[in-house]
């Protein structure tokens, strides 16, 4: 009986790339109780509260960005971390940035380390990019946005990560400067972001 069980949940998760949050998994038919006694019997391992993956499952490439993915389903990957998935800072992130929409619940992660900012309406919706990284899909500002973002936050990111980001982006064969200077009129910066974008673009 508990081998059907097992088989039936990990198939489940299988079908999810191997990875699923306790209400998912729940959501999808195991209940509870069968997925514990899979956590115990060491089928799934604990990727983070309330995140299991399958154990015999490839090492997760990016688990910050997986566990963030899969915690905070309607959050989006910004700022420094996405300077840093983009190849835009010489920064090594100590917490995942991420944003969320103006009067979404505060996130409780207790692993990776969070910092949260909220952004509003199109300036949250604009510019959101999904990468399939290990199975899961994780919603992460486009360059170009992101760029503008670092603007719009310097005061608490600092202006020379910023202005680092857009030097490091210049350097691309790949400029999209159309694109960059409609997400500065997205996040009200074009203003603030001219006199950078005229000296290095």
């Amino acid at each position: 009986m508990r081998g059907t069980r097992f088989d039936k949940a990990v198939e489940i998760f299988r079908r999810s790339g191997g990875i699923l949050r306790t209400a998912q998994a729940v959501r999808e038919g195991i209940h509870p109780s069968t997925l514990y006694a899979m956590r115990d019997s060491g089928v799934l391992e604990m990727v983070s509260r309330g995140v299991y993956r399958l154990s015999d499952s490839p090492p997760l490439g990016n688990p910050d960005l997986v566990t963030v993915a899969t915690r905070i389903p309607n959050g989006v990957i910004c700022l420094i971390s996405a300077l840093s998935f983009h190849e835009l800072t010489t920064q090594i992130p100590h917490e995942m940035h991420v944003a969320l929409a103006t009067g979404a619940e505060e996130p409780r992660v207790d692993f990776p380390p969070i910092r949260t900012y909220r952004f509003v309406g199109q300036s949250f919706s604009e510019g959101v990019d999904t990468h399939d990284l290990d199975g899961i899909g994780v919603r992460i500002y486009c360059a170009e946005k992101t760029l503008a973002d670092c603007f719009k936050f310097r005061n608490r990111i600092g202006l020379d990560i910023a202005v680092e980001a857009l030097r490091l982006y210049r350097e691309r064969k790949t400029l999209r400067s159309d694109e960059l200077v409609r997400y500065a009129s997205i996040c009200r910066m074009r203003k603030v972001m001219q006199p950078y974008l005229e000296a290095i673009l």
